[in-house]
């Protein structure tokens, strides 16, 4: 499971952009944010970091997710807003994983008219600088589950579950490189995607700083943390992303790891990701993850062999608390696609480092199996 090739950076100025901005860059052979077709190459635009005009397919999709840990204090939380302004409504998911071990949870689709802005049901993300702050609020409802499994069973974990009215406020700072980009022709052109088997056409991806406060029923919880952003937009149907293991983990101002181990049909898994050391992205060169699971096929226990150029990072991580969530889809001859994705709250160590941080498993489902563990018989 070996990447493509090295890195090769072609730094080209954006006749557009002020002065004061980074560059736009053209990356060759990129491996630190997502798998890039044979012949193309990635386009790293600050201005990416606002909204673009929405295409005309019909699934257009564009994203901010976020998460966030306080290790000393041992709160936690994730956001996501996904505006699909061709069908009308917004995707928004807020998660707060609570000191006793509760996890604060809300799911909505509201109504939305454009693109012009994620704000919607109660969450707004604002870029105050492009690739290097952003603002981010809630407010609105939350259920309160002593047992996040619960969620299985989303319909009725809503209807029991007690509720509690939840704020949040953060300031998030960009401590490394921006990493990812728009996937676009050689000559810059746009890429002719098929959006019916697109998950995205631009991703970007930034290890964090994080500040702020969580308020659950008017009970004030200060946060001062690290974390992890994702930026998409383009065409999405979330069963193309087939299945994938997911790790952004920060250990600090100035370390961190990503892996990102990606299934496709009938094909070995492709790794993504880097080492990040001060202002260096460092490429994953290949990986090795071997994970415990529960009966439920829940990760439980996780270990990883990271290889780039400059040698071999390990990395152990420890589940604290695990939420499922599903996306169900049916298409027009009837047929149903049911994703699972289990994002987890999870103790890393590395390096003599502990954080906390992400392990975010996603698979289409094959009856209740992942599709991940039902094409290969050993952890990959």
């Amino acid at each position: 499971m070996g990447a493509n090739g090295a890195s090769d950076w072609l730094f080209v100025p954006d006749p557009g952009t002020e002065p004061t901005q980074s560059p736009v860059q053209y990356i060759e052979n990129q491996e630190t944010a997502m798998i890039v077709p044979e012949g193309m190459v990635v386009k790293l635009d600050p201005k990416d970091d606002f909204l673009h005009e929405p295409e005309a397919a019909s699934n257009y999709n564009e994203s901010v997710y976020i998460d966030m840990f306080d290790s000393r204090t041992s709160l936690g939380a994730w956001l996501r807003i996904g505006n699909r302004p061709n069908e009308g409504y917004a995707e928004v998911s807020v998660c707060m994983y609570l000191p006793d071990g509760r996890v604060a949870f809300w799911f909505v689709r509201p109504e939305i008219q454009d693109n012009s802005e994620l704000n919607a049901g109660g969450l707004r993300v604002q870029v105050a600088e492009p690739f290097k702050t952003l603002e981010v609020s809630y407010e609105g409802p939350v259920i309160l589950l002593d047992d996040p499994m619960d969620l299985q069973n989303a319909r009725e974990a809503f209807k029991q579950s007690p509720r509690a009215d939840a704020s949040m406020r953060f300031t998030l700072s960009g401590v490394s490189p921006m990493h990812g980009g728009e996937i676009v022709n050689r000559d810059g052109s746009p890429w002719q995607l098929d959006p019916e088997l697109a998950a995205y056409r631009g991703h970007m991806e930034q290890h964090l700083s994080v500040t702020g406060e969580m308020r659950i029923d008017g009970e004030i919880y200060p946060f001062d943390g690290h974390g992890f952003r994702d930026k998409s937009w383009g065409p999405r149907h979330w069963g193309n992303l087939y299945w994938h293991k997911w790790l952004p983990i920060t250990f600090g101002p100035d370390f961190g790891v990503l892996l990102a181990l990606m299934g496709r049909p009938d094909q070995q898994p492709e790794v993504v990701g880097h080492i990040w050391r001060g202002e260096r992205l460092i490429p994953l060169t290949d990986a090795r993850l071997n994970v415990t699971y529960d009966d439920e096929f829940v990760q439980r226990s996780i270990m990883l062999d990271l290889e780039t150029a400059e040698g071999t990072t390990t990395v152990s991580g420890e589940v604290v608390t695990a939420i499922p969530l599903q996306h169900r889809r049916i298409a027009e001859d009837g047929t149903e696609t049911r994703v699972r994705i289990i994002k987890a709250m999870t103790q890393f160590k590395c390096e003599g480092r502990q954080t906390t941080g992400m392990s975010e498993f996603l698979d289409l489902m094959v009856g209740d199996r992942p599709i991940s563990l039902t094409t290969y018989s050993l952890d990959v």
